[in-house]
């Protein structure tokens, strides 16, 4: 790497080698955490745990659950056109998701830790011939590394959030210096594509969101079936993708509306399985009697609240539920993915905070897909008219299918962009 990069990324890349020695102590302290899988923590410092695989080879890296499985379809389409597969992310729950999720041949890997050592260990191993990274995944080592290795690089179903924008302007230089080692951009909106160009990236397109594109997610028939006998015909509503304040709002919502619907039963997903019991916890103590699902509980007659915490099962409860509200935006910041639900056919509540999937909710909410609310009050009240009205709950259903609809080509767009820079030669 030349001297002339900018001081903020000499610095890190010193500070991130000095580091290198230590990163068992916090891969240790992740490990015990439940953060790390202990059987592949070599893959966390470049170690492969798999042999590369004859031919050309494309590495797809996602943070976690959601932006593996928003990179589903394009491995697909990659493996149907002659590339080996490779795809990194750093949470055990992506791993196992992908585990099951992923196309026949593809293989998972954990990313790295961002340290040079790690990286050219991984690439020297790897021998990619293209990396597509998602959305904002821009670690200054991994992508200086990959550039450096003279492999295509490419930036997909890119974001650039207004915050994230106002932090990289006070460091101009560091910020071109990163976007330059891209070969391509493919930005979700127009706005984040002229985010990306103000900022220096000198091949930005514009693609549409993926998650438009992205499969709904599946489903196990045989454990439907069994929540569906459970639950017989009981009213339920879902909370999905819930944050922390949000399932005590949930249960405010059950307590206010049991009265009026006789046997409610409220689904509560958190966002991070791993709060499950803490969030049952947390309800028990409001009174309401709450099953949780990493237990092996199932929904019994008497049960209040049925709290969801597993991974790789959102598939079941937006089939079991037709009203969803879809969390981080009500108390949290920024909003979860409405996209999955509304393909389900669900009715979609959500709060104001929805600032990371604008274009999904802008369209919902024009189109009559979702209803937005601003407090547990106006939860309830919304609840509950979509539970005493099943025509409005199937017209705001059906009003989320076509706006979603109408948002759809991000992947064909993106699979045409990758096919030219694969074709270019290696630089």
């Amino acid at each position: 790497m030349s001297v002339s990069r900018p001081l903020i990324l000499r610095l890190y890349s010193l500070a991130t080698a000095g580091f290198g020695p230590f990163s068992g102590l916090l891969l240790g302290r992740r490990q015990r955490r439940g953060k790390e899988d202990p059987l592949r923590r070599p893959e966390r410092i470049g170690i492969a745990g798999k042999p590369r695989p004859e031919g050309p080879l494309c590495w797809l890296h996602g943070a976690s659950v959601g932006e593996s499985i928003t990179l589903l379809p394009i491995a697909e389409r990659l493996g149907a056109q002659g590339f080996q597969v490779l795809m990194t992310t750093g949470t055990v729950t992506s791993a196992a998701l992908m585990a099951r999720r992923l196309p026949a041949g593809a293989i998972h890997q954990f990313v790295p830790l961002d340290v040079p050592a790690f990286v050219r260990r991984f690439l020297r191993h790897w021998q990619p011939d293209l990396a597509v990274f998602l959305e904002s995944e821009i670690w200054p080592t991994m992508v200086q590394e990959t550039r450096a290795a003279g492999v295509a690089l490419a930036l997909v179903n890119a974001r650039m959030s207004p915050r994230s924008f106002a932090r990289w302007r006070r460091a101009p230089r560091t910020i071109g210096t990163l976007l330059g080692c891209f070969d391509l951009i493919a930005a979700q909106s127009e706005d984040d594509g002229e985010r990306f160009k103000a900022l220096g990236a000198p091949n930005v397109m514009i693609s549409g969101n993926l998650k438009f594109d992205a499969p709904a997610p599946s489903a196990d028939e045989a454990k439907l079936g069994e929540l569906q006998t459970a639950i017989g015909a009981r009213p339920l509503w879902l909370a999905a993708a819930t944050h922390d304040g949000e399932e005590a709002l949930a249960g405010e919502v059950h307590a206010g509306l049991k009265d009026r619907f006789v046997d409610l039963l409220t689904l509560i997903v958190p966002r991070h399985p791993d709060r499950g019991p803490a969030v049952a916890a947390e309800l028990r103590a409001k009174g309401l009697k709450v099953g949780l699902r990493s237990e092996g509980a199932v929904p019994q007659a008497d049960m209040d609240v049925y709290v969801a915490d597993t991974v790789g099962e959102m598939g079941l409860f937006y089939r079991l539920a037709r009203i969803v509200f879809v969390g981080k935006s009500l108390l949290g910041d920024g909003g979860q993915n409405p996209i999955e639900p509304a393909k389900l056919g669900a009715a979609v509540l959500h709060g104001p905070f929805v600032q990371n999937f604008l274009v999904a909710y802008g369209a919902l909410d024009g189109m009559g897909g979702a209803i937005m609310v601003r407090s547990s009050g106006e939860l309830a009240s919304a609840v509950a008219r979509l539970l005493a009205d099943p025509a409005e709950t199937e017209r705001v259903a059906e009003g989320g299918a076509r706006a979603i609809a109408s948002l759809t080509g991000a992947l064909d767009r993106t699979m045409t962009a990758l096919a030219a820079l694969a074709a270019k030669p290696a630089s």
